[in-house]
């Protein structure tokens, strides 16, 4: 575990150094869980949001986009339930004064029983070899079975207490399973308590008449007030879906593991509208078309897998989270849920206005179900990044750091190189890149030895880069490097849009998608 923190903790400096993530506000020692993206970053990120919103609104016939306010009127989250249950259950440590979600602890705790489990799997795996009856193992070997049933005792007192919303309980599993602070390694616990996580303002005059409001803390909602305009005007009909990328807010107390939660984020969101009874269908379809989009990126199918939700959300008839194998462990980067007609039936009653949908088909007015599909601007990117990174041995005492990034989703495409400073070289690498620059994100550099070039386009994740030599004057042929394999070709410049195109475009990534 140490080694993962390490690892994440360059992980992390290497974003700053190459231009990808700030702290937000550093001159002024910085602002907690608020982070700024950098040059490359910001191209990163908006490569993934690219490949998410042209995938929902391309690749399918009956989903549109929309981009709603910030700012809504205050009623919207009471009746959402956010005002009265959008909530952390919260616990102190009086010695570290430290504080933590008390389910986080909890969680944590059960994990610790998967892996003492999965441990002894691995073991006999490794001392029977081909011969190991995997399954016959779990059911039988004592160990194993005692190490389940603890985890399960938990795993269903929890379950319970989190269902229940029995704040006491949650404290007392904590100290019953003597769960420790992580920081001063005692159990000195305060009582678990509820905190509120939205943001509030004032929106008009501070005198008087001044409205509450607040910054919302996430987008869904925003779809839910509009989903009739756009019904109306777009003639959509059931079942169709609604997509929106758009800043979050929630005051997170316990913010941590860089960019994996902050308090201002950015979600990509759709809402997908179907007949009541239809919902559970739609949920496991959408379920498995998420997960096939993550695997498209290529940074393997070993790193995902789905987690169900053993507390239902308060709108939710069924829920699962796509996880990936962070270097902190698996953790969550999208949710699939079936939010039913909650949403729409609150709005509905709050509002006073009828937003029920005629189905032409069944000729009856009904308020539709919600399947929706939330995920993580900031966690995908930190997916990413974290998947791709790699310090590689070279051997010879030669080593380099890459971003191996799938090349549709890197920030920079391509980098035109001239050999040397002189001779014409910078001019003839100044016209190719200005031919390659319309199509794709086209970099020059001139300094430092091409070597050390090559290793500045490998730290931020450069698919290709292309070398001007005295060749090049000669025959109009460049040297063309591909970052993985670091093999190098003799390539005609007039050929560099047809070969770079074949690779680093999106609808490379879209086409494994349908």
């Amino acid at each position: 575990m140490a080694k993962q923190e390490d690892v994440f903790k360059t992980i992390v400096a290497h974003a700053k150094e190459y231009g990808f993530v700030f702290q937000s506000s550093e001159i002024y020692d910085g602002l907690s869980a608020v982070y700024d993206y950098g040059q490359n970053g910001v191209e990163l990120k908006n490569n993934i949001k690219r490949y998410w919103w042209e995938a929902m609104t391309m690749l399918n016939d009956n989903i549109v986009g929309i981009d709603s306010a910030i700012f809504m009127h205050p009623t919207i989250w009471k009746a959402s339930g956010h005002v009265d249950a959008f909530n952390d259950p919260l616990i102190d440590n009086k010695d570290s004064k430290k504080r933590y979600r008390a389910d986080v602890l909890i969680e944590d705790e059960i994990a610790k029983f998967d892996e003492k489990i999965n441990k002894e799997v691995a073991k006999a795996a490794k001392r029977f070899g081909d011969s190991f009856d995997e399954a016959m193992f779990r059911q039988t070997n004592p160990r194993v079975l005692e190490h389940t049933r603890k985890r399960d005792e938990l795993h269903t007192r929890f379950a319970k207490a989190m269902n229940d919303n029995d704040l006491a309980d949650l404290k007392q599993i904590i100290l019953d399973y003597e769960i420790v602070d992580p920081i001063s390694g005692t159990r000195n616990w305060t009582d678990v308590r509820q905190f509120n996580l939205m943001f509030k303002t004032e929106m008009g005059s501070t005198a008087d008449g001044a409205m509450e409001v607040y910054l919302r803390p996430e987008t869904a909602q925003g779809i839910f007030v509009n989903y009739l305009n756009v019904q109306k005007t777009g003639r959509m009909r059931i079942p169709f879906g609604i997509a929106q990328i758009g800043k979050a807010f929630r005051n997170e107390i316990v913010a941590r593991q860089f960019i994996f939660r902050m308090r201002e984020f950015e979600q990509m969101e759709m809402q997908f509208f179907v007949r009541p009874g239809e919902e559970l269908k739609w949920f496991d379809h959408w379920r498995q078309t998420r997960l096939r989009w993550h695997k498209a990126l290529g940074l393997g199918d070993e790193k995902y897998r789905f987690h169900d939700h053993e507390k239902l959300a308060h709108y939710a008839n069924a829920a699962t989270d796509i996880e990936f194998q962070m270097p902190f462990g698996f953790k969550e980067v999208e949710g699939i849920h079936s939010r039913t007609n909650f949403d729409l039936s609150q709005h509905e009653k709050f509002s006073g206005k009828k937003i029920q949908y005629f189905d032409p088909e069944l000729n009856e007015s009904y308020v539709p179900y919600v399947i929706e599909t939330s995920i993580g601007v900031d966690r995908m990117f930190l997916s990413v990044l974290c998947s791709c990174y790699e310090a590689q041995d070279l051997g010879n005492g030669d080593s380099r750091v890459v971003l191996h990034f799938p090349a549709p989703i890197a920030p920079v495409k391509c980098a035109v190189l001239p050999l040397v400073k002189k001779d014409g070289l910078p001019e003839k690498a100044r016209e190719i890149q200005h031919r390659l620059r319309f199509d794709f994100t086209c970099q020059y550099d001139e300094k430092d030895s091409i070597g050390k070039r090559y290793r500045r386009q490998d730290a931020i994740g450069t698919p290709y880069c292309i070398t001007v030599d005295h060749q090049t004057l000669e025959d109009n042929t460049v040297t063309l490097r591909e970052r993985d394999s670091m093999e190098q070709s003799r390539v005609n410049v007039d050929d560099l849009q047809r070969i770079l195109g074949d690779s680093v475009s999106l609808n490379s990534l879209l086409r494994k998608l349908v």
